[in-house]
């Protein structure tokens, strides 16, 4: 008999808490000019609380990680929430850029502490279904980046800036609230045998089969960020696009994101995940390729809307599906595991930066060109996870 579904609520309740991340991230980005100014700090100082998020977070996912498989995973989403909450009270309440700074590290340690959590009840709950679940949990979760930006306008134009921080407060008092109250606790066999910290990353790296899955997550990650940082220059400074017309455009990519997670939904329990993820590369390859052409030869903006939208729905099921066949690999250090996949997503997310103003030319080819870069080195990592398997069902290797 299929078993079913676990209850949307609870889904919900997931995607709510992974949620926190991309909120903190996004809802105060309107606002960095205005903050810069009360501050008396400059722009670049201000804009480098995003890299602190990023790193801190990244971190945090390394600390957590094996925590949630030796502590379960209810106790530190509460505790990593509650973190969350206070630290974005102090925020509000800072008056010097330094102070800022300093409390936007624990905001996101607080915040990966939360969300480091989520793939392992995921994976309890949908067990051999993973990719279905995460799916379901990501296309909810894209809300999210879709509306954060906007809302994040509206509260200053109601309030001020600090009124986000405390918008994001009073979103994680909710979150906490229903963890407390509906958050199912996952115990798993390592948790009751207290493993040393290190002991799941050490399983983790150990098993060469995710390797290339690993790999994948990563530089699909890496691709990522190359749009989500050079985005605004492309479509503002480079296209010349208004900031309205810049939102509806960043929306569009987000509502293609979400497609492709609730397409992968449906298909996953029927093809796997491994070739749903080949689907998404193939479909990578084609339009980061004409992405690059359209952009080589300095075509208008609609041919380069048209390309991202397809690619971004790519890397989001190219990712979604890496993430879940990792996860299945370690059904009692999914903690250990989600912390090395968010951790390397999280520092090649950083080195996009440096290296999209390494290649600055001033128009759009650089960053078609970093993504693609990207892709291929996706594409290398699933023919060497083919040619591993090759080798494993070959009776004379």
């Amino acid at each position: 008999m299929r078993q079913a579904d676990p209850s949307f609520w609870i889904l919900m309740l997931l995607a709510a808490v992974v949620a926190t991340t991309p909120l903190a991230i996004d809802m105060y980005l309107p606002a960095m000019p205005m903050m810069a100014a009360e501050l008396d700090a400059g722009i670049t100082l201000v804009q480098q609380s995003l890299s602190i998020f990023l790193a801190a977070y990244g971190i945090g996912m390394l600390l957590f990680g094996p925590l949630a498989d030796m502590l379960g995973r209810r106790p530190l989403a509460i505790f990593g929430l509650t973190g969350f909450i206070l630290a974005s009270v102090a925020l509000s309440r800072v008056s010097s850029i330094e102070w800022f700074l300093g409390w936007r590290a624990v905001q996101a340690l607080c915040g990966a502490a939360a969300s480091v959590v989520v793939p392992g009840i995921i994976r309890h709950l949908y067990q051999q279904h993973t990719a279905k679940g995460m799916s379901y949990v990501s296309m909810i979760m894209m809300l999210a980046p879709l509306l954060a930006p906007a809302m994040g306008s509206a509260v200053i134009w109601l309030a001020s800036w600090q009124a986000i921080f405390l918008f994001l407060a009073l979103y994680g008092v909710i979150v906490v609230g229903c963890c407390w109250r509906f958050l199912p606790e996952i115990n798993s066999d390592s948790a009751r045998q207290r493993p040393a910290f290190f002991s799941g990353y050490v399983k983790v790296f150990r098993k060469k089969s995710a390797w290339p899955d690993i790999a994948s997550s990563m530089f699909a990650s890496f691709a990522f960020f190359c749009f989500l940082t050079a985005v605004s220059f492309v479509y503002i400074g480079y296209f010349g696009v208004s900031e309205q017309q810049f939102a509806l455009l960043f929306g569009f990519n987000v509502l293609a994101l979400m497609s492709a997670n609730l397409l992968n939904s449906r298909l996953v329990v029927r093809f796997g995940p491994q070739r749903m993820l080949r689907f998404g590369l193939v479909v990578a390859i084609a339009s980061v390729s004409l992405l690059c052409g359209f952009n080589y030869y300095g075509l208008g903006l609609w041919y380069t809307v048209l390309t991202i939208a397809p690619l971004m729905a790519s890397l989001g099921l190219m990712a979604t599906n890496a993430d879940a066949m990792i996860i299945m690999q370690f059904p009692d250090n999914s903690g250990s595991a989600t912390a090395v996949i968010g951790t390397l997503r999280f520092g090649s997310g950083a080195l996009a930066g440096p290296m999209l103003a390494w290649f600055y030319t001033g128009d759009a080819l650089p960053f078609s060109a970093l993504m693609l870069t990207g892709v291929l080195a996706i594409g290398l990592s699933q023919l060497w996870r083919s040619i591993r398997r090759s080798k494993q069902l070959d009776p004379a290797c």
